[in-house]
């Protein structure tokens, strides 16, 4: 587990970020809600969930997390890991891996383009590829359930994601960068046609919505085009009227 180490260092152990993290997805997330977590990666988002009282299927490609999450969450019985990747079919994925910094694995090799060479991003190496099962968000609602949240963060593979969703939810969310923002803006293209029509914006880590109300997607994309590349990373949380 010693390649996880900075992602379990940098994600456990602050009391006060998971007091924010919790009080952000409360607003989504009650007792006995259903939560899918789309790239689980070491799980602490998947620990806000659980510390709701939510049950939660947690969806991770890369075989060193997966161990880390059934470690985890070994004697609970509301969590059920899902080795594959989600994306538009269940078809077997390509993923890029850096070893480094396992959080910014990635099954799209357009991310991995945009990043080389752009300020934030220098010393990021994708240095391995291997093959993970998939799955898609409509397989895994045929096996657990229609979820009340959705969580995406996959490194710009989100459209594929939401490629493999064919029906409505309550609400879900998916990360967007700065090095990448056409990739956000035809997701909020495709969870339109999806039916959401509400749209709020949180940036990077600060685990509290960023925009007064919620919003039309004309708005949040326009908001998404604004940002300085400084503004790195976020996500976009989505509700159908």
């Amino acid at each position: 587990m010693s390649d996880l180490r900075r992602s379990l260092e940098s994600y456990y152990g602050d009391p006060a970020r998971d007091a924010a993290m919790d009080g952000l997805y409360a607003d989504f997330v009650r007792p006995g809600s259903l939560v899918f977590d789309v790239g689980a990666h070491v799980g602490d988002r998947l620990g806000s969930f659980r510390r709701l009282g939510a049950r939660v299927v947690a969806v991770e490609p890369q075989p060193l997390c997966v161990r880390a999450l059934r470690a985890l969450y070994a004697v609970d019985a509301w969590v059920t890991v899902v080795e594959a990747a989600c994306g538009a079919r269940p078809d077997p994925i390509r993923l890029h891996v850096n070893s480094a910094n396992p959080t910014v694995s990635t099954a799209s090799a357009r991310f991995v383009r945009s990043a080389a060479g752009a300020a934030g991003w220098e010393g990021e190496t994708w240095d391995a590829e291997i093959e993970v099962a998939g799955t898609t968000l409509d397989t895994l609602i045929a096996a657990h359930g229609v979820p009340d949240f959705v969580k995406i963060d996959v490194e710009g593979f989100e459209g594929a994601v939401l490629a493999g969703l064919t029906m409505p939810l309550p609400a879900l969310s998916f990360e967007f960068t700065t090095i990448a923002r056409e990739l956000a803006l035809g997701c909020l293209e495709r969870v339109t046609a999806l039916g959401f029509t509400r749209f709020n914006v949180a940036l990077g880590d600060e685990m509290a919505l960023a925009l007064p109300r919620w919003a039309p997607a004309a708005e949040v994309a326009a908001y998404l085009r604004a940002l300085p590349h400084e503004a790195n990373s976020g996500d976009v949380y989505c509700r159908p009227a």
